[in-house]
């Protein structure tokens, strides 16, 4: 009789192995999706727009460099219960902290106004007016967090993230050149023009961004994961890498197929989606507004989450999704503030809005080198992870992914600055 239900044991351990893992899936995947924002979809379109395929290598690149970084930021939300502000504030004291979040709040409500213009340039296409369709968005994240409970955010965000799919057909609808695409994925090509060169890093630099590591630390902590469920957590990683990598290279095949073939140039994700009405057709111009309108209503809703949640950290403030006003005031009324922000710059006429969008990746690039040298020195403190520390092999990977984004980082911001005095 005992033999008899061995064959099951196993099938009925890999059910409850699979059924945790539904219930730690989040934090990885809904990071990784947000990260393709307006300025993601922006910086994946003009890569594709102006050299065509030729930098797919180096979004596969990133998008392991960026498994590495969360990774790191999961395991240590997982380990010590603590978000990465704290962290920071703990280990490297104040004066350290508040550079850092100063330059962090700066960098996140510029991006807000970002994802705000993302969604009244798609809704536009989509012919809705902006003025109707801001403050609609406005209020509905501002809802989903301030009303809700944190399991239900979390299942709203990953049912957006499906929409992402989108691309995917699209990348069908145009019939690349595959055969073009495969070799141009493994085979690197570079050249140091200076256009080719801001576009290098400004992939990378959109692919891997400050905020990711605070929020990814941060989902952990609040929703509870610990260091003995941290393998299913790892896992939700790897898979939020992916399919953020699965998405950009659609959206650089897409503009590639397209708008490099016929050498039309754009400066937008907006831009892309209108640029592809008379090449590919409505249907992909609409689709391309779909994808926008969902990717900058996700990050409207996460970036000033993950805002609140690094400031109040930090500064030792209550903090929760799970919260309301009477028990975290700041950290809600900073969520609240940064979504007011950003609907009504994207709103005002006469804004200084090209400020306001370069700002981000200029701020983000000084502070990107700061936080992934800050997180080495944490997660290598054996008083601090225990066994949970990097070894040899995590160590050479996580540094050679710090070193590279620094020197890329600095090359990113010459450029930019040069580029300002042409």
């Amino acid at each position: 009789m005992e033999q008899s239900r061995r064959p099951f044991a196993g099938l009925l351990s890999f059910r409850k192995r699979a059924l945790f893992f539904l219930a730690i899936l989040g934090p990885g995947i809904i990071t990784s999706v947000v990260d393709n924002d307006s300025t993601g979809i922006a910086g994946y379109s003009i890569a594709g727009a102006r050299f065509g395929y030729g930098l797919l290598w180096a979004l596969l690149l990133s998008a392991i460099a960026l498994a590495v970084i969360q990774e790191m930021a999961g395991r240590m939300g997982a380990v010590t219960g603590k978000g990465l502000a704290d962290l920071i504030r703990e280990q490297f004291g104040v004066r350290v902290t508040m550079v850092a979040m100063v330059a962090l709040l700066v960098a996140n409500a510029t991006t807000v106004v970002a994802e705000f213009a993302g969604v009244a340039a798609a809704a536009e296409i989509l012919h809705v007016s902006r003025y109707i369709a801001v403050p609609v968005a406005a209020l509905v994240v501002w809802f989903l967090v301030v009303w809700g409970s944190y399991r239900r955010v979390e299942r709203i965000l990953l049912a957006g993230s499906a929409i992402f799919l989108v691309y995917i057909v699209a990348g069908f609808v145009v019939h690349p050149d595959w055969h073009e695409v495969i070799r141009s994925s493994i085979v690197p090509s570079f050249h140091f023009s200076a256009g080719y060169l801001a576009v290098f890093i400004g992939l990378i630099g959109t692919t891997i961004t400050p905020w990711m590591q605070f929020y990814q630390q941060a989902t952990v902590v609040d929703k509870g994961i610990e260091a003995n469920d941290y393998a299913y957590e790892q896992v939700d990683i790897w898979v939020g890498a992916l399919v953020l990598y699965i998405a950009a290279f659609f959206i650089i095949v897409v503009t590639g197929a397209t708008l490099y073939v016929h050498q039309i140039p754009i400066d937008s994700a907006a831009d892309a989606a209108k640029a592809l009405q008379p090449l590919a057709g409505r249907f992909a111009e609409y689709l391309f507004a779909i994808g926008l309108l969902n990717a900058s209503l996700m990050a409207a809703a996460v970036l000033p989450l993950s805002t609140s949640y690094a400031l109040s950290e930090a500064f030792g403030w209550e903090r929760g999704v799970n919260r309301g006003f009477r028990e975290a005031p700041v950290f809600l009324g900073l969520y609240t503030g940064l979504i007011v922000f950003g609907a009504l710059m994207a709103l005002w006429p006469g804004a200084p809005l090209f400020i306001l969008l370069w700002l981000p990746n200029v701020v983000g690039g000084i502070l990107l080198p700061v936080i992934l040298v800050l997180m080495l020195k944490l997660v290598n403190d054996r008083r601090l992870m225990g066994k949970w520390s990097n070894g040899p092999f995590r160590n050479a990977v996580a540094g050679s992914t710090a070193g590279a984004v620094v020197i890329l980082t600095g090359i990113f911001l010459v450029v930019t600055v040069l580029s300002l005095f042409r």
